[in-house]
């Protein structure tokens, strides 16, 4: 997210490598994880990570189809310990997110009672009812949360698709602007091969 962070986070993965394992850090930028991150990911055989920020939805799409493995972080030390554990080959199963949907807010409303809702337009995916989300704002995670209301026109719904405009409300975050992109995310545990 800030060049502070690429720097403490590469200096602290260098000092992992070892006589048996050596770790290259080939790449490092500040902002969203591009299509060309991917790229040079899928033709070294390496993996992405990211710190305080997201892939960018064409990169996303990439990643799945050439099978380069994005990890997200926003703690330092879950990210170090996380390559650490690889290196060592004694990786847990682990939560693995799955990309529901993204919706970019195109007007903000403050309800009597509830606070500022979120009109928004659904870019890809659907939105679901009680998911977890993150606000995105520039690429940059402001908020990750779960939404705590998701309606269509005056009514709840459960869920709303691709193309669709709907409400949406975040749980004890109200700091909304128009721009921002809300992702919807499920989380499932996932055994991990010990090679990295």
């Amino acid at each position: 997210d800030v060049q502070g962070s690429v720097e403490a986070i590469s200096e602290s993965l260098r000092k992992l490598s070892t006589d048996a394992i050596r770790l290259v850090v080939i790449h490092s930028s500040v902002g969203a994880i591009t299509e060309t991150d991917v790229n040079l990911a899928s033709a070294s055989n390496a993996i992405v990570l990211g710190f305080n920020v997201r892939p960018e939805v064409k990169a996303q799409t990439l990643s799945e189809k050439e099978g380069v493995d994005i990890r997200l972080y926003n703690i330092i030390y879950d990210a170090v310990d996380d390559i650490k554990k690889a290196m060592e080959g004694l990786l847990e199963p682990t939560l693995r997110e799955k990309h529901l949907g993204r919706a970019e807010i195109r007007e903000t409303f403050s309800v009597p009672k509830v606070g500022m809702v979120a009109g928004c337009y659904v870019l890809d995916g659907k939105m679901l009812r009680n998911a977890q989300v993150r606000l995105l704002r520039d690429n940059v995670v402001v908020y990750t949360g779960k939404m705590s209301s998701l309606r269509r026109f005056k009514d709840d719904v459960k869920e709303v698709a691709t193309g669709y405009e709907c409400g949406i409300g975040l749980a004890d975050f109200h700091e909304l602007e128009e721009g921002d992109i809300i992702e919807s995310f499920s989380r499932q545990m996932v055994a991990r091969a010990a090679s990295a």
